[in-house]
């Protein structure tokens, strides 16, 4: 006599994983969107100086008309609409930016602040503006462009002298030591400039308090661009995840998938730090914590890192003017608050599982 079984068979197993997966991943999507509504609300209410509900309606409003309110909560809800749309681009941009970084080297330390990118991006502008007399968006956006590039490639070749080539920790241990020497470079320009130290010391640690839509109309092309093909590598960088000799029996084109993701990752972070400075970790926590939602499925991730990333930075620039107020704490120190533990949880690892 046969007997039953209510455990599934193998097969039976493996067919209901994919659709369970799939189904935590639109969760995590969806979760997100809320999300995202949620921190521009409190985005819109909340700084030096609170507002209710009918208020930021009001704003919102009369922003949409071109006018002018004569309610000054209402104003000031205004007033707080470019920073949240650049805080909401800049961070699914780092986040999208470190999870191609995570990806294409395969290492869980990576991120453009830990590998030095914003700060290569943040020192050729700010030489930009003391040297050359820098002041448009435009002249901001091709120096942090040039600036992160160059960083991006020093820091790999010095990452990849030795035994053994490139490793995790040989990255993060050039990074760090070429973001400490370029923020170094960046003190020292603009120390001695004391009437221009307090206008520019968001080069130092990062903020979106200064950007406004015209700054931001400048650098979203790029992160247009950078995001789609970001999007369009997602399957290849499934493949590269495989391990190279995989990669290439499946058919992708190793070296060129590196290089173009590369390189979409870097124009990301560099055009954010154009308009907003080196603000660290977001590309580092939240692809690591989205991973842990929606397994490594690089056509998950990216897009739902994106997410993460905007809400991360503006509730982070939220959490900034409530504590700082009257005045406001800079979103780049609020990120690196957050992510400092997180980065010594990873490093403290005995085993980093490859991404």
């Amino acid at each position: 006599m046969t007997s039953t079984s209510a455990t599934p068979t193998p097969s039976a197993r493996r067919a209901s994983t994919p659709q369970v997966g799939a189904r935590r991943r639109v969760v995590a999507l969806v979760v997100g969107a809320l999300a995202i509504v949620l921190s521009v609300a409190l985005s819109l209410a909340f700084g030096s100086r609170p507002v209710d509900a009918g208020q930021v309606l009001d704003g919102i409003g009369s922003w949409l008309r071109g006018e002018t309110p004569t309610d000054i909560g209402a104003l000031a809800v205004q007033s707080r609409i470019p920073r949240t749309a650049v805080a909401l681009l800049a961070g699914a941009a780092l986040a999208l930016s470190g999870a191609l970084m995570q990806a294409i080297t395969r290492n869980p330390l990576a991120d453009p602040g830990i590998l030095g990118v914003n700060t290569g991006a943040a020192l050729a502008v700010v030489s930009g503006i003391a040297f050359f007399g820098l002041s448009s968006a435009w002249g901001y956006l091709g120096f942090a462009l040039v600036g992160a590039f160059v960083t991006a490639v020093f820091v790999y070749i010095v990452g990849s002298v030795g035994p053994g080539g490139t490793t995790p920790i040989k990255l993060a241990l050039a990074g760090a030591a070429t973001t400490a020497a370029l923020s170094s470079l960046v003190s020292a320009i603009l120390l001695p400039r004391k009437a221009v130290m307090d206008e520019f010391r968001y080069w130092q640690v990062g903020n979106v308090a200064r950007a406004d839509f015209e700054t931001l109309t400048v650098i979203v092309p790029v992160l247009i661009i950078g995001g789609l093909i970001a999007l369009l590598c997602a399957s290849s960088l499934n493949a590269l995840a495989l391990g190279d000799d995989v990669a290439v029996g499946l058919g992708v084109r190793v070296g060129r998938v590196r290089i173009v993701a590369a390189v979409a990752g870097v124009a990301l972070c560099a055009a954010v730090t154009a308009i907003a400075g080196p603000i660290g970790f977001v590309g580092l926590m939240v692809p690591h914590a989205v991973r842990a939602l929606t397994g490594p499925d690089q056509r998950w991730l990216l897009p739902i890192s994106a997410v993460g990333g905007a809400v991360l930075l503006t509730l982070a620039d939220t959490l900034g003017r409530v504590i700082g107020s009257p005045g406001e704490v800079e979103a780049g120190i609020i990120t690196a608050f957050l992510g400092a533990p997180v980065l010594i949880v990873i490093a403290r690892r005995t085993r980093m599982k490859a991404l």
